[in-house]
């Protein structure tokens, strides 16, 4: 990660509105992951990442941003709801979880990479596979060792006729003149799905399988089957792809990731807060966040790729704090989390921006899908801020749930529209503020705002 943290900032902007104080607290968090890599060796382990706490009501942006920063610094991301782990007697899933899911993720993102990086070399070789299916050179190879064994060298004639073939099928292989073509060849059969005996808290939690653990003895069943050759060479592609690609490479640099530039959300952290008199489902909230606590601060986790350490990764907690404070977490927690940021509620000037400006933002998220139907959908700017006014109105009235409320409000807004296509007469589609209050007046007149509520 080069990017300064005034271009982190500019790239968040592309996509969040407004709530700068957090953009900057995890940008500099961002930079200073990269600043530490080109720190002293015996200084370098001593930094930790500064943890962040956003807090804020939903729909403001939290989750949006830490998903964001993570594809800016193409880092292993995972998003973890907090309250998963706390049940009536603690029967929630292990912490450690977090760990080795963000461990698979990175391994999936390493190997989606290499595929990437050897995708034509493997398609070449897979060509050349389907050439030897399509022109066997048994015999002619038969008669180069019988030639050999003799002293002899082989005919050039046959051996000039022979490329010119092999030449000629190969033009027509990626011209794809060959693709309904059938061949028979060697493909593998799936063994079927073996079952399951081992409980979902044990082996499983480590990611490990009865198939991983006797794949290596069960050898590869094989059958012979007439397919076409465009299914042919994509078998093979994939065949290659994999003999070129090092496993132990994909894992080495999937844990590296992990633990150098990994990301952690930890959504919901306000749901752990137990309050009380140490009975009922309070014990386990506390008992989750005492759980967390070494995971956050440092461990080893166990994971079916190796140990991992969690000593850099980095932390981004969110809450509402609607019913608690960040004060009321355990102090070893508080202490994890060294950063504060308290993300603003949405107004109705933002909701206008957040419609046009993103880049995935709504109203061109909806022009381009009535556009597969033929259909120009335009916005006036009085309906844009019609539709903003109303969203803001309907989160006053009813519950706060942010930017999520202008999703309700468009697909109302145009579900009638969505419903009729395709439609042959309707080629362009003018929204103006006139047709945004017709269609939502009977909705906003209703006290209850009961279409609203998601």
């Amino acid at each position: 990660m080069e990017m300064t943290p005034q271009q982190i900032v500019h790239e968040l902007d592309k996509y969040i509105i407004g709530q700068d104080e957090a953009k900057r607290a995890v940008a500099i968090a961002l930079r200073n992951r990269w600043r530490r890599q080109l720190v002293a060796d015996d200084l370098r382990e001593e930094i930790m990442p500064n943890n962040i706490i956003l807090i804020g009501p939903t729909g403001v942006g939290k989750t949006e941003l830490a998903r964001r920063l993570a594809r800016l610094d193409s880092a292993p991301f995972i998003k973890v709801e907090a309250s998963k782990f706390t049940e009536v007697g603690y029967v929630g899933r292990d912490v450690e979880s977090i760990v080795r899911d963000l461990v698979d993720l990175a391994v999936n993102m390493v190997r989606s990479e290499r595929v990437e990086q050897v995708q034509k070399l493997a398609r070449e070789q897979a060509y050349e596979r389907i050439l030897d299916l399509l022109l066997p050179q048994s015999r002619h190879s038969g008669e180069e060792e019988a030639h050999a064994s003799r002293k002899e060298k082989p005919d050039p004639e046959e051996t000039a006729r022979l490329a010119r073939t092999r030449a000629k099928l190969r033009r027509q292989l990626l011209k794809g003149q060959l693709d309904n073509r059938l061949i028979e060849m060697e493909v593998s059969s799936d063994l079927p799905p073996m079952m399951q005996v081992i409980s979902p808290i044990g082996i499983e939690e480590m990611g490990l399988s009865i198939q991983e653990l006797f794949g290596p003895m069960i050898p590869k069943k094989t059958k012979r089957r007439k397919i076409s050759i465009a299914e042919a060479l994509m078998l093979q592609t994939q065949e290659e792809t994999q003999k070129l690609i090092d496993i132990d490479d994909v894992v080495r640099e999937a844990i590296y990731r992990v633990e150098e530039t990994g990301i952690v959300f930890l959504d919901e952290i306000d749901k752990i807060i137990g309050e009380g008199d140490g009975m009922g489902p309070d014990v386990s909230r506390s008992g989750v966040q005492r759980d967390l606590l070494p995971v956050i601060e440092g461990t080893n986790v166990i994971t079916k790729y190796g140990m991992v350490c969690t000593d850099h990764i980095l932390f981004i907690a969110s809450g509402a704090f609607h019913l608690a404070k960040p004060s009321d977490l355990i102090p070893e927690i508080q202490g994890r989390f060294p950063i504060r940021v308290e993300l603003h509620s949405l107004t109705a000037q933002d909701f206008e921006r957040i419609l046009v400006e993103p880049k995935n933002a709504l109203i061109r998220q909806y022009i381009a899908l009535l556009r597969t139907e033929g259909v120009d959908l335009a916005f006036t700017r009085g309906a844009v801020s019609e539709i903003a006014r109303i969203a803001s109105e309907a989160n006053e009235r009813a519950e706060n749930i942010g930017a999520r409320r202008l999703h309700t409000v468009l697909s109302i807004l145009l579900e009638d529209i969505l419903f009729q296509l395709p439609d042959e007469t309707l080629k362009s589609l003018r929204i103006d503020k006139k047709m945004v209050q017709d269609k939502l007046r009977e909705v906003i007149a209703d006290e209850d705002l009961s279409r609203y509520v998601l």
